[in-house]
Parts: C-alpha cells; sequence; structure tokens
C-alpha cells in the first residue's frame, strides 16, 4: 500500500504533536490491513516497528508459566501499538494478536529514529507521546496483574489498589 499523505484523525495518540510534526511522521506511514486472530509480535522479538490503530481491536498478551497467554491489556483505534522500538534493546516487552480486523498505520522504526535525529523537537514530542502510553501501559498491566493475583478484598470492594 501507499503511504497515507494525511494525518491520524483529530482522536488518537498523535494529536499532542503539531501539525507539522504529525505531517512529517505520517509522510512515513504505511496503511496495513490485518484479519482477526493475527499474531502481530511475539515476546522478546526484535521491536523494528510500531502502527497506529485506525480501526478494530489488538489484545496484549504476556505469557505466564503454567497459564498460558494472559490478556494484560485491549487496544482500539487512535491507540500506538508498540514502544518497545524505541528503547534499547528493542525487544517487544508483551506479545499482540488482532481480536477482529485491523486497520493502521505502520512505521519502520529505523526511519522515524532517523526523522528524529533530524527534527530533534519532532523527536522530543514524540518520545513524550510514547512514555505517556508507556505509562498508561504499566497501569493497565498492574491492574490486569493484580485482578488475577492479589489478594482478594472485601466483597463488593473492587480490586486491590
Amino acid at each position: 500500500m501507499t503511504p497515507h499523505p494525511g494525518g491520524p484523525p483529530g482522536e488518537g495518540v498523535f494529536t499532542a504533536l503539531t501539525a507539522e510534526h504529525r505531517g512529517k511522521l505520517m509522510a512515513l506511514a504505511r496503511e496495513v490491513a490485518l484479519p482477526g486472530a493475527t499474531r502481530i509480535f511475539e515476546e522478546g522479538e526484535e521491536a523494528d516497528r510500531f502502527w497506529v490503530i485506525r480501526s478494530g481491536t489488538v489484545a496484549l498478551d504476556i505469557h505466564m508459566p503454567g497459564r498460558g497467554r494472559v490478556v494484560v491489556e485491549t487496544i482500539g483505534a487512535g491507540s500506538l501499538l508498540g514502544w518497545s522500538w524505541l528503547c534499547p534493546p528493542r525487544q517487544w516487552h508483551l506479545a499482540a494478536e488482532t481480536r477482529d480486523p485491523v486497520h493502521a498505520w505502520e512505521f519502520d522504526a529505523a526511519a522515524v529514529h532517523d526523522l528524529c535525529a533530524e527534527d530533534t523537537a519532532l523527536g522530543l514530542s514524540l518520545v513524550t507521546v510514547v512514555a505517556g502510553t508507556i505509562g498508561d501501559r504499566l497501569r493497565a498491566t498492574r491492574t490486569r496483574l493484580l485482578d488475577l493475583y492479589g489478594p482478594p478484598g472485601p466483597q463488593g470492594s473492587g480490586p486491590v489498589p
């Protein structure tokens, strides 16, 4: 498919970027379509790309001995899929699988790294966006793991904080 000339819709992960930065980044985007039940990447594999989900949902999971794959979060339209490309050793920390057909913009990490080296203001903005995503994912993973393994709270009180 050809690169997408415009930017993402008004909602989504790149709204924090300026229009100029969004335009530069989107010039590197490639539209992709993934069928449902497609494994996108696995824990430990090389993280050499990332995606912005346009439609559909993706489950993020982790392998837990004795339990198999455990979904820690499900993300949808406007979400960033993949942040491990940014930080050495550039290996996926989780795995991802489409829940239903997904349309996304795909970005080659090496090309984005080069763009950020050329435009450091864009690089700082993008790192800030990715850091926010990392924080959100860590909070979601913590909550999910507490739901799975935390001590039960008083009846009706919900998950333990």
